[in-house]
């Protein structure tokens, strides 16, 4: 007798060994239709699976969370039979599950374009239609290279040879295809109904530059058409609020292939950084930490020392002097314990905490730079507390908050906290790991949080905090970090005395809340679509005449603002004035300030937003007024 346990608790009972779908089937015929894997004792396997002893199971249905990733891995399946029916000849290579979809690269005689994927996806949704069945077998390692040399899959092959020869492995097939997949997959073909083909890209196999140059697909599968369309609204949208795109109409930044991953920042670019940069150094102030200022360039025995050496000397920049070897710092710790290094401290004077607008430089692939958001040179708003044990909930739980505060000024209000658990690679032991997860998961409770963990995604010297941010079209984007480190200071020397007159290392908690101020800005642009609240957009407001006889009425306005410390532009040009307006409207500036023959008389402005809202006249000192309610000035 098998007895197998649901997610309920309630047990069912079967004579013989039995399939996930027959379990399914068993308990009512729209399961068993909904069907798309199970998960035996925390595994995923398929439907077809053979359960012949006492387990626990949960059936996977299009409600379950781990359905998306199942039905995308099979997406990707069937992208790669339709490409093999429609291009006899193209070999198959990998083809993975990415964030929101899937892609899968292809050698053949000439790469795929654009114009090649409505007919693929045509096909694909033919083999939908055909409701292939999908099926798994087992082969072992020297079978399954001997099946792929046998079907002319050379990639395929080339793949398996590199697995270890006593590892049995499972193939799946749906009608004349057959790929290596770890699996599970959906039942049949019938199952995927909501997907689109994206975009063709090339791919160097195996990621080596000195290997073919393969085709890849890109495309993206939902649980159904609503999700599906509500995901390509979004990405039309993003579109619309690319940051490189709105950089260029407002004129804030540029990138150049002389530079690449480095930011040339213009005037008004520069504007948005320095209001974000003041910010923050309020922040600092108000919050107890002291403004450093560290070196761009240290010896790399440091980075040994620290461990930035084992973990992270693939990406970053040196250069050499006098036969010694620097590194450009990727990151500021190490910098700030040497100054906290610089006299001894006594556990009186802790908490002990630093901040920074430190330039870091990391040497990013060129293929993944992206405008601002991934650069090779940024600045953090970084920040370093050196604390005891004692300290470190409270600490947490101020971070917290003044983390959550400034998110909220910036427009930012649904928020996700995450803990990224110790990584495989990873310094110090196992009870030292479980003190500082602890930590993190006691403040964050004391704060009255909810939060996901993430195992394996913590840094190599500690765990950490993460924040989650949902931008206005429903993107999550990671920023501020708050991480314990019960590591670094040992290694680098760092010691207080305590209560006992004994040599203690503090604790270090790393902290960021903006994070890198280059994708920070990046984010910001796009968040508000270019549209910037007036306390921080470049220009908050532009002055224009109508004819020429407004010229000193307009320039006195301008001045008067600007001595005021507002962002205040005039427009004196012999241009009508709803060209004017159209103009600076499109520059997204926040207030557009007329001045016609009616307006100098009475010494008014006529006020109106970008939106078009006509908030009629006032004075100068009044409109100033609006603009510090608003945080400008």
């Amino acid at each position: 007798m098998i007895s197998i346990t649901l997610p309920d608790g309630s047990q069912r009972q079967f004579d013989a060994p039995v399939s996930v779908q027959d379990v399914a089937a068993s308990i009512g015929a729209g399961l068993a239709k909904a069907t798309l894997a199970g998960k035996v004792d925390d595994r995923l396997v398929d439907a077809s699976h053979v359960i012949d002893h006492d387990v626990a199971l949960s059936i996977i249905t299009d409600k379950s969370p781990e359905a998306l990733d199942i039905l995308r891995h099979s997406t990707a399946h069937l992208l790669a039979q339709a490409v093999q029916r429609l291009f006899p000849g193209a070999q198959v290579t990998i083809g993975p599950v990415i964030d929101n979809g899937f892609y899968y690269d292809f050698a053949f005689e000439r790469p795929f374009t654009p114009e090649d994927l409505p007919a693929i996806e045509a096909e694909m949704q033919k083999i939908v239609k055909e409701a292939l069945p999908v099926s798994r077998s087992v082969k072992s390692r020297d079978d399954a290279v001997a099946f792929f040399k046998g079907m002319g899959e050379a990639y395929k092959a080339e793949i398996i040879e590199s697995i270890p020869a006593d590892q049995a492995l499972s193939l799946y097939s749906q009608g004349e295809f057959t790929d290596l997949c770890r699996g599970p997959h959906v039942p049949g073909t019938d199952k995927l109904r909501a997907f689109k083909l994206m975009k063709v890209a090339g791919a160097y196999w195996r990621g080596d530059h000195n290997n073919q140059m393969l085709s890849r697909i890109y495309g993206t599968a939902w649980l159904n058409d609503k999700d599906l369309k509500a995901y390509l609204h979004q990405i039309e949208e993003a579109e619309k609020r690319d940051h490189r795109k709105i950089a260029k109409v407002q004129d804030l930044f540029h990138l150049q292939e002389e530079g690449p991953g480095l930011v040339f920042w213009h005037p008004k670019g520069w504007s948005i950084w320095q209001t974000v940069e003041q910010y923050m150094r309020k922040v600092y102030r108000d919050t107890g930490y002291g403004e450093v200022r560290c070196p761009q360039i240290l010896d790399v025995e440091l980075w040994k020392k620290s461990g930035h050496w084992d973990n992270y000397k693939d990406n970053m920049f040196f250069t050499e002097s006098e036969k010694r070897t620097y590194a450009l710092k990727p990151m500021n710790c190490p910098g700030h314990v040497q100054v906290f290094n610089q006299g001894l401290h006594s556990y009186r004077d802790l908490p002990i905490r630093y901040g920074e607008f430190g330039a870091c430089h990391r040497n990013e692939p060129s293929g993944a730079l992206h405008g601002i958001l991934r650069v090779r040179g940024f600045t953090q708003d970084d920040g370093h507390v050196f604390c005891t044990e004692g300290q470190i909930e409270s600490e947490v739980r101020a971070f917290h908050a003044q983390a959550l505060k400034v998110y909220s000024d910036f427009g930012f209000s649904d928020i996700q906290i995450k803990i990224a658990l110790r990584p495989d690679s990873r310094l110090g032991d196992d009870a030292t790991w479980d003190k500082a997860e602890d930590a993190l998961r006691n403040a964050l409770r004391a704060s009255g949080v909810e939060w996901e963990e993430l195992p394996g995604e913590g840094a190599f010297y500690g765990p950490k905090i993460e924040y989650h941010l949902k931008d206005a079209i429903g993107r999550t984007w990671q920023l501020g970090t708050m991480q314990v480190d019960f590591m670094m200071p040992g290694r680098l020397g760092a010691e207080y005395v305590d209560e006992h007159s004994q040599r203690r290392h503090p604790v270090m908690l790393h902290r960021a809340i903006v994070g890198s101020m280059e994708r920070f800005i990046g984010i910001l642009i796009e968040h508000h679509a270019g549209q910037f609240p007036a306390w921080l957009a470049p220009v908050q407001a532009v002055v224009m005449n109508i004819t020429d006889a407004q010229a000193d009425a307009v320039e006195a306005a301008r001045k008067s603002l600007s001595n005021q410390g507002f962002r205040v532009v005039s427009d004196l040009r012999n241009e009508k004035i709803g060209y004017k307006i159209r103009e600076h409207t499109l520059q997204r500036v926040p207030y557009l300030l007329v001045v016609g023959d009616r307006e100098k008389e009475n010494g008014m402005l006529s006020v109106r937003t970008r939106g078009g809202e006509d908030l009629g006249s006032m004075t100068v000192d009044a409109f100033a007024a609006r603009l510090r309610e608003e945080g400008a000035g």
